[in-house]
């Protein structure tokens, strides 16, 4: 798949030597800002759907049902996100992370502007696929602006601090939800004032973000930073076939860190989604105060991402299975908290879920980073895509559906050894791949 408009654009001739400093830092700075407010932009119009569900019960459809018409944008998400992330690496990121986001917004106007887009569950799947399947557009394109702008050993701190976007931009849904009821009065809002958002957004991206150094007439961050030496051949575009063949059939640890990434999500959503019905069934929370702790949840994935960054790369040196292995084990412990609580201790269930929280996002960012790491710069939006695929349509798609019916065929205590089975294997899963990291932090 092939779009000429979107082509990588030509080199510029090299800048005086005395403007490159200068000139990096203010672009680096520039393109960090648009690729994080561009993927904040992304989660605007992510989960509309979820806040219109309510709305739509009212209107006689069933939980059931909204879940099938749900499910189409992380089947979408999980294929885009490893198909179109091959399409991105071959593409000006600058051109393909707004129209990806401009795409998903239109998607989520189009559902509150006209009222036949929610009035079957076969027009609303076929919306939510397609709207996933435009998310899916974001993650490779950020992934290659990184790649290309930063270097190795500072992936981890900047990765980190980009991803908390996703945590920004999913936080300001509800509250902008509310403003649309304010101003508009309908329902409907919650699809298409987040939407009009977006689309400005997605604007203010174009003119922040630029594919890659070459193309503002400057060296590869790698002559820059003075990491190591770049032939001329890693800096060559490459062909769909020669990415996928050559840098992810064949590359066995990229398959581990994609088997781990299926654990990981489904202990993320698995803890996630089904929070609130947990805390009121068993602890006999109340829905507001499970609507706390949802929110917690979120945001204390903030800083967890973040010093987890930071570990990866100021602890352990830019290497990310160690810290990946302490974050997750320490997931287990609070996950076990979590469980074995007696109810009538709230303030435990809302600690060790903030603690969850806080943990977990760390993984499932460095998962990310890791896959950047071991391929060439031309290929990191399929190697994340790769990844990607593998966490939502394995881990996100069965945390969704099947711990639903592992709880209603073995009880609660069913899920949990699910999800601590879950943060077992992503342990050993990332074992496998020590080694091989190791042996690429020798070789740069």
């Amino acid at each position: 798949m092939k779009f000429s408009f979107l082509d990588p654009p030509l080199h510029k001739p090299l800048v005086d030597e005395s403007q490159i400093d200068p000139t990096y830092k203010q672009l680096r700075w520039k393109v960090f800002l648009g690729i994080f407010i561009g993927y904040a932009g992304y989660y605007l119009v992510r989960k509309n759907f979820s806040l219109a569900m309510p709305y739509l019960i009212e209107q006689g459809f069933s939980k059931g049902e909204l879940g099938l018409a749900l499910s189409g944008v992380s089947i979408a998400y999980g294929l885009s996100k490893f198909l179109m992330g091959n399409v991105s690496d071959r593409s000006d990121a600058r051109k393909f992370l707004p129209l990806g986001l401009i795409l998903s917004a239109i998607c989520m106007i189009a559902m509150g502007v006209f009222p036949f887009a929610t009035s079957s569950i076969t027009i609303m799947f076929v919306l939510l696929f397609l709207n996933g399947w435009f998310q899916g557009m974001g993650w490779p394109a950020c992934g290659r602006v990184v790649v290309h702008w930063f270097s190795k050993k500072e992936r981890g701190v900047k990765m980190s601090i980009w991803n908390v976007a996703h945590n920004v931009g999913g936080g300001l849904i509800g509250p902008l939800a509310i403003v649309g009821l304010t101003i508009f009065g309908a329902w409907q809002s919650s699809f298409y004032f987040p939407g009009i958002i977006a689309l400005i957004i997605a604007i203010a991206t174009y003119f922040l973000v630029r594919d890659t150094p070459q193309s503002c007439g400057l060296p590869p961050i790698e002559v820059y930073k003075k990491d190591g030496l770049v032939s001329p051949e890693k800096e060559q575009e490459l062909s769909a076939k020669q990415i996928f063949v050559d840098y992810v059939l064949f590359n066995k640890a990229l398959w581990f860190i994609a088997l781990a990434n299926v654990f990981v999500y489904l202990v993320r959503y698995g803890v996630l989604d089904w929070a609130p019905t947990y805390l009121k069934e068993e602890k006999g929370f109340s829905m507001s105060e499970s609507g706390w702790a949802y929110f917690a949840y979120e945001y204390a994935g903030i800083p967890g991402t973040l010093l987890c960054g930071w570990i990866s790369d100021k602890v352990f040196n830019g290497r990310r299975v160690p810290a990946t292995i302490v974050f997750m084990a320490l997931v287990l412990v609070a996950v076990l908290v979590y469980w074995k609580n007696p109810p009538g201790n709230p303030m435990i269930d809302t600690a060790s879920l903030i603690v969850i929280g806080f943990l977990i996002y760390g993984p499932v960012m460095l998962i990310g980073v890791q896959a950047l790491d071991m391929v060439p710069k031309k290929a990191a939006g399929t190697a994340a895509g790769f990844t990607g695929l593998f966490g939502y349509l394995g881990g996100a798609v069965f945390a969704n559906i099947a711990i639903g019916y592992i709880v209603d065929a073995f009880g609660w205590d069913g899920g949990f050894y699910v999800l601590v089975a879950a943060c077992v294997l992503t342990i050993v899963l990332s074992l496998f791949t020590w080694k091989d990291e190791i042996k690429r932090m020798a070789t740069g």
